[in-house]
């Protein structure tokens, strides 16, 4: 009976260990306040980069951190940007500190600007995909903090989809949605791709930059994820952010996945689908969001996906491209599902799924198993060499 109650009593310790709440690098001060004490930062952050339910720049300067420059990236430091929107510099209102954009005609901070601090801190929350540009925010910045010789400390968060799915990128695809040769989801935090980036030679000249990562406390991949802070304008809801691997792949394609509405990236759908589906929305340009969405002020019918239990596809660890299979063969005019020539943003299938099979292989009718079974081996590949800079289960 003694034996039982100390099985029981481990047991209930265990699960309470499990249970216990993740804690992102951020809200550890008390592990890098000492790294930033007396010294002049630079920070690139965004609305996610929060300590607590607090913006990250008032509680470090309310901790006598000396915040030298703000740092921001696509939507901007206060997440006011339309998607691909060019990002201006500025002088927050709030703060009286210095702004700079790193989505314009700059892409990373220029030798004056990285001499001007000590350190540069990195808190930005990813949502896990290739095509999520701030894993190319975060290389241009282990490059300018590599060639200035300052450390990089990254607060790490969780990532929404951890998950490894879908092809390799073709690296003669690389473009802005496109610079590592990762499947869509690679299946790592912002700190764990960092040292990828660094362990792999992707930087210029295959550079290393000096890494500082705040570790994350009772995480595991496979574990979710509420995010407290909408990533971007266009993922504004739990449920967006975890289609949004599956969906953001048909800005390739005529079908609107919902900018231009209070549902973006929960919806698919287009103004030729008419009869083929009940369901229907209407975009229209919302500044700070979608300007110019697709089909603007045009009814689309297709999929609403706003209440669809995405939880099997995640234990699979799996994107779903049945939604593509599916509305290709239910679009009317084949020759124009692919078409992104009348668009302002143009994003093709290649690029954003990585390959130029992809295409050919929803033309040609293959099945979801037939597609999948071309990743290979590239995918596998892939999650061997990822093991290497999990700091993760």
């Amino acid at each position: 009976m003694k034996y039982l109650l100390v099985l029981i009593a481990v047991a209930g310790l265990s699960a309470a260990k499990a249970q216990q709440p993740i804690r992102t690098g951020a809200d550890q001060v008390e592990v890098y306040l000492p790294l930033l004490k007396g010294k002049k930062v630079g920070m690139m952050i965004n609305p996610t980069s929060i300590i607590g339910d607090q913006p990250i720049v008032d509680s470090l300067l309310k901790r006598g951190v000396k915040i030298k420059t703000i740092f921001g990236p696509e939507h901007g430091f206060r997440n006011n940007a339309s998607n691909g929107a060019v990002v201006k510099d500025e002088i927050d209102p709030q703060t009286g500190i210095p702004v700079i954009s790193l989505y314009g005609n700059r892409r990373k901070p220029s030798p004056a600007q990285m001499a001007a601090i000590d350190v540069m801190v990195f808190d930005l929350q990813d949502v896990g995909c290739r095509f999520y540009t701030l894993i190319n925010t975060l290389r241009e910045i282990m490059e300018a903090c590599a060639d200035a010789k300052k450390t990089l400390i990254i607060l790490d968060r969780p990532n929404p989809n951890g998950f490894v799915d879908g092809p390799v990128l073709d690296m003669t695809l690389e473009s802005g949605i496109g610079r590592y040769p990762v499947p869509m989801t690679h299946g790592m935090t912002i700190g764990e791709f960092a040292q990828m980036i660094n362990g792999q030679g992707w930087m210029r000249n295959k550079k290393k930059c000096n890494l500082k990562i705040i570790q994350l406390k009772n995480y595991r991949h496979d574990m979710d994820y509420v995010l407290p802070v909408a990533p971007s304008p266009n993922l504004n809801t739990q449920q967006s952010i975890i289609l949004y691997p599956s969906l953001c792949m048909f800005e390739g394609t005529i079908l609107s996945q919902g900018r231009g509405t209070d549902m973006p990236f929960t919806v698919l759908g287009a103004p030729a689908l008419k009869g083929k589906y009940d369901f229907s929305f209407k975009p229209v340009s919302m500044p700070g969001k979608s300007e110019t969405p697709l089909h603007q002020n045009e009814t689309c019918y297709g999929l609403d996906l706003r209440t669809f239990d995405i939880s099997p596809w995640r234990k699979k660890g799996q994107l779903n491209i049945g939604w593509m299979i599916e509305l290709y063969k239910a679009y009317p005019d084949k020759s124009k599902f692919f078409d992104r020539s009348y668009s302002r943003q143009i994003n093709s299938i290649d690029g954003l799924v990585g390959t130029r099979e992809f295409r050919k292989q929803i033309e040609a009718g293959m099945s979801e198993a037939e597609i999948r079974k071309s990743w290979e081996p590239g995918l596998s590949q892939y999650k061997q060499m990822r093991k290497k800079y999990l700091l993760y289960p």
